[in-house]
């Protein structure tokens, strides 16, 4: 049974009813004045008639989603800013050389500190007397 393409709303704003593709979702790309080639260059899955209904849909109440795109893109901006306080950046060579260390305790952890290269070959040797 083929499903009757519409916008439909289940919870997460209107919505095309053959995908999970929201109206907000091709926003960006109808601000921009991509064609529809472009479009399905991005998002593959969509069908020209797909593309068309919401596109309609975005003439006719472009206001309203622009403003609501505005909204959604601060609310990101927001959290991302205050991500950054939780986690401040940090070089890359200070981030990588801290997680070697974060291996290497993890390592000495779950095999003992005498033996970082793991418990199989501890074990071998043991067995063998190397």
């Amino acid at each position: 049974m083929k499903t009757k393409l519409a916008l439909v709303d289940r919870g997460r704003g209107l919505q095309l009813s053959t995908s999970r593709i929201t109206v907000q979702d091709l926003v960006p790309y109808f601000q921009r004045e991509c064609s529809q080639e472009e479009i399905r260059r991005w998002l593959p899955s969509l069908s020209h008639e797909e593309i068309a209904l919401v596109q309609k849909y975005y003439q006719e109440h472009k206001d309203e989603l622009d403003d609501e795109d505005r909204q959604i893109r601060a609310h990101i901006a927001e959290q991302v800013r205050l991500q950054r306080m939780r986690f401040p950046e940090e070089a890359h060579e200070v981030r990588l050389a801290r997680m070697n260390e974060r291996l290497h305790q993890r390592r000495q952890e779950k095999n003992g500190a005498g033996n970082p290269g793991g418990t199989i070959l501890h074990n071998l040797e043991a067995v063998f007397d190397v």
